[in-house]
Parts: structure tokens; sequence; C-alpha cells
């Protein structure tokens, strides 16, 4: 048989995937490793979807997506952001991860380094290999919050950088970049024609600190803006299984976007398209009861950890918490998790599907019930 292209032979695995398969695979584990939203789907967004089937509106859509799902997006960007929007900006793509590699897909060329958190979410790094370019992995520190620093990020960028990713609320830290931090961030792009790719797929949870996109600073005018927003509506609606998101782009740029959509996925599933159009325009009480529900769950977890001792970081946004477990992980925290697996019947995301900074951390997903939540963090031996 022929070898895989290089870059597929070394794209690395997916931790998070590797031990929450492992968990899938126990019986009666409790299964916090992965961010899977435990609530039924609010009967309007189900039945605009059947009825899509019903009516057999099956064909291609345009490439961007349905023109009334198109403007939803930008409504709702343009009320949270306090910014001008139009529709023509906004493309509906199959999920946040779909939308990454298609903004990846524009920005990178072969040899082209693109600067990503560290922590940050293993996708940034395994798309970018895809596309043959190089990830640099800035760093964001334990004594600083895990919020990220001009200083460290210039520090990083040479020639061949073309793209810094921005991800607030943060997965897998819980961390949400300050609108002063954000503005220093896009500045810092302006002075060296940098892209910003912002992963904002935790944009509706947010607790007490309000979530600030790096769009709203950017420039309106054709050539000059440089900010691509990465939404999805997998974590706000619970919709992780229909693939629906948007990626709203500079202007000036639709006619190349509709060429790569194209190539990629040609268009999105009519069905997921109405549902997710019934989600942004029906009611939102299903919004509203999940981030009441992270709430609880983040207070009620947080109080456990402190009872344990175990240092955590307090989680602004998201729904996860991340917690420092190096009093038992022995410097290699992907072993452990396994172990403790196998031991307590509880599975943890290690730190290190991250990045490296993420050695000795867990991160804690809190989507689900608060009872199994509760079970699972009890059995983390405590900091004597």
């Amino acid at each position: 048989m022929p070898e895989l292209a290089a870059h597929v032979r070394d794209v690395p695995v997916n931790q998070i995937r590797e031990i929450t398969e492992a968990a899938w695979s126990t019986p009666g584990a409790i299964v916090l490793s992965i961010g899977e939203p435990g609530f039924a789907l609010p009967r309007h967004i189900l039945d605009a979807g059947i009825a899509c089937l019903a009516r057999d509106e099956t064909n291609y859509t345009p490439n961007a997506g349905i023109p009334a799902l198109r403007e939803a997006f930008a409504a709702r960007f343009r009320e949270q952001q306090s910014l001008t929007l139009g529709a023509e900006r906004v493309y509906v793509v199959d999920g946040a991860q779909q939308g990454l590699h298609f903004a990846m897909s524009l920005l990178l060329s072969p040899g082209d380094e693109i600067l990503i958190p560290n922590p940050g979410y293993p996708t940034f790094a395994m798309t970018s290999r895809l596309l043959h370019a190089v990830p640099v992995r800035y760093p964001l520190y334990p004594e600083n919050d895990f919020q990220p620093h001009i200083e460290d990020i210039e520090a990083l960028i040479t020639a061949r950088t073309r793209v810094i990713v921005l991800n607030s609320p943060s997965n897998p830290l819980g961390a949400v970049i300050s609108e002063k931090a954000t503005r220093e961030l896009v500045e810092l792009a302006v002075r060296h024609d940098l892209w910003i790719v912002s992963d904002e797929c935790y944009e509706a949870f947010t607790f007490d600190v309000p979530h600030v996109s790096p769009a709203r600073f950017d420039s309106e005018v054709p050539g000059e803006a440089r900010v691509f927003t990465s939404l999805t509506l997998s974590k706000t609606y619970g919709l992780t299984g229909l693939r629906i998101g948007a990626l709203i782009c500079p202007p000036g740029l639709e006619q190349k976007m509709n060429n790569v959509m194209e190539s990629i996925v040609s268009c999105v599933a009519s069905p997921s398209q109405y549902a997710a159009l019934a989600a942004l325009t029906g009611p939102q009480d299903y919004v509203s009861q999940a981030r009441d529900h992270y709430r609880s769950n983040r207070d009620a977890a947080s109080a456990l950890l402190t009872d344990k001792g175990i240092p955590f970081l307090g989680a602004q946004g998201a729904f996860y918490l991340w917690a420092d477990v190096s009093h038992v992980s022995g410097g290699d925290v992907r072993t452990w998790v396994r172990k403790f697996l196998a031991e307590s019947g509880v599975s943890f995301a290690p730190g290190t599907a991250f990045g490296s900074i993420g050695e000795g951390w867990i991160r804690i997903a809190l989507c689900g019930g608060q009872q199994d939540l509760l079970d699972g963090v009890s059995r983390l031996p405590a900091k004597l």
C-alpha cells in the first residue's frame, strides 16, 4: 500500500477523544472528559428540521447558506457586539471545526506560521498541520491566570507569521479575555499585518463578565479588516450532532469565500440550516436555562475542589473547570487520567491534550448532571 502524506502521518492523537472513548467502553463510567450539552433539544428546533425533510427541501442551498439564516446570525452578532454587519459577510458552515478549517484554508500557505494558545483546543494545531502550516504556541501561564500577554505573543512573531488564533471564552480554561486585552491583541495584529481567527464557540456562556469579540475593534474598510469570527450553535443550543455554525469574514472577500466553500463542503445540509434558523429566531429559554445550569455546576464543583485543597482556575465562561492535579499525576497527566478511569470509573480530559503548559492539569466538563459531576469530582484525591 502507498504511504499516506507526511502531514497526515504527523497529526497527533486527540487526547480528549482517546480518554473519552475509553470511558464510553467502561461500564458505569462518569464521563467528564467531553463537552457535550446534556439537555433535550427544544421541540421547535426539532420540528423545523423535520418540516424541512417533510416538504422534501433537500436540494443544494447557496454555498453561503440560506439567506434567512445568514441574516439571523448577522442580527445576533450585531446585537451582542454593537457593530455593523451585513448578512453578506456570514457563511453558514458545517460546525465550528469546519469554520476554523475554512478560515485557515483561506489564510495559510505551506510553511506559514500560525500562533495558537498553549493551553488551547487541540484542533488548532491539527488543522494547521493538515494545511502544511507550522503551529507556534504562545504561552498562557498559571501565574497570569492563563491570560495572554502581548509581550509573550509579540516575541514569537517572525517574517513567516500570518495568523493569530484567539479563543474566548476558552476551551479548556474557562478564561475570558478582557475588553482591554482584546483591543490590544487587535492592535498587535495591525502592527504586524496579521490575520486573526477568533474562535467564539462559547460566546453565549460567560459569568459576571462580558464576551467581547475582536471584531468589535476591526476595521470596516475592505483591505484593512483582518478578523475572521468562528461561531457555532453546537454549544449554545446543544446542536453538536447537527453540525451548524457560521464564519464571519472581513468585508470584500465574498467571492473568494464562495469558491473555497464549494471546494470543501459545497453547502450545509438544509435540515440543519432550518433547525438553526428556528434556534436563532425562536424562544431563547434553552440558552438562559443552560447558562444557569453551568453556573450552578461551576459553583458546586468549585466548592468541592476548594474543600479538597485542589487548585483550579475560576471559570469566567464556557462550561469547564481547569484543575491542578499535579500532586498525584506524577508528571504524566495523560497516563494518570487513564489510570484514574480504570481505578475510579471517572474520565477527565488531560491537560496535555491542550499543550505542554497543561501538564499536571485536567479539564472537567460542567455540562452534564450535577450529581454525576459531584460524584466524579469527589473521587479526586485531596491535596493535603
